[in-house]
């Protein structure tokens, strides 16, 4: 099935629901992800308001949600989540200088420092504590007994912050690994087409795309980063909910008889 839902105003956005899992599949109409939702257009807006989405979780930093705040339908419940609170290093902030230093860019991003960056932002996904609380406090919302309507989760573009909260739920409902890839990397698909106006800057300032797809993009190894990280500190993705975040046994029993058709 196509989980894609079309809104050209927030690329990136799909349902989680129809994945297979253990015991059945991922219900529908439950849990949505997505870029930010800065940009919703008024075209768009019927759309996303047919979606049923009641709480929102914006997993973007503190100064990223006052530049951008989301554009929403009145009566939703947003959830600021900062998992990169105490992150020291930001590849966004290094995009954002691309109009007026592109050597900085090409000094931070170059020589295969982008895969490395974003590789160890991926482990710090796991390993930094504001990234636990956050990420616990997310699971523990959706497993809420009383939560009534649809969740959606979002960072900026939807692939990273949003893509290991995707992934580490669908590994806990009995996602196999390739079902996990295939939606990480469907990213690249959804995201990039509509990214094609920084390319051109770029272009415009003799910045390849090459220097920019490792940030922009997604690839396996971060997500192996990340899934790796966990394997070394927790023994299994359930030791990463249980220990890792916090998370006790009713709860993730919760997450699964909610989410699993």
């Amino acid at each position: 099935m196509d989980r894609r839902i079309p809104l050209p105003s927030a690329p990136n956005t799909r349902d989680l629901g129809g994945l297979p899992v253990d015991g059945g599949i991922v219900r529908a109409r439950q849990i949505y992800r997505s870029t930010m939702l800065a940009n919703l257009s008024d075209e768009d807006l019927p759309i996303f308001e047919s979606l049923g989405v009641t709480i929102i979780y914006d997993m973007r930093t503190e100064g990223e949600r006052i530049s951008a705040p989301d554009r929403l339908p009145a009566g939703i419940e947003v959830t600021g989540l900062d998992v990169l609170a105490d992150h020291s290093t930001d590849a966004a902030t290094s995009i954002g200088n691309l109009g007026t230093n592109p050597e900085l860019l090409d000094d931070v991003l170059g020589s295969g420092q982008a895969e490395a960056l974003m590789e160890q932002t991926y482990r710090d996904f796991i390993t930094l504590r504001s990234a636990q609380v956050c990420y616990r406090d997310f699971f523990h919302g959706l497993a809420y007994p009383n939560r009534a309507g649809a969740a959606l989760v979002h960072c900026t573009t939807g692939k990273d912050r949003t893509g290991w909260a995707a992934a580490s739920l669908l590994l806990l409902l009995g996602a196999d690994e390739q079902t996990v890839r295939d939606d990480y990397l469907q990213s690249n698909t959804d995201l990039l087409p509509a990214l094609q106006p920084l390319f051109d800057l770029a272009a415009a300032q003799g910045i390849t795309a090459d220097l920019l797809l490792p940030v922009l993009g997604v690839r396996e190894s971060y997500l192996d980063a990340a899934l790796n990280q966990v394997d070394s500190r927790f023994g299994s993705i359930e030791g990463y909910f249980t220990t890792g975040l916090g998370l006790d046994s009713g709860t993730l029993d919760a997450l699964r008889s909610r989410l699993i058709d």
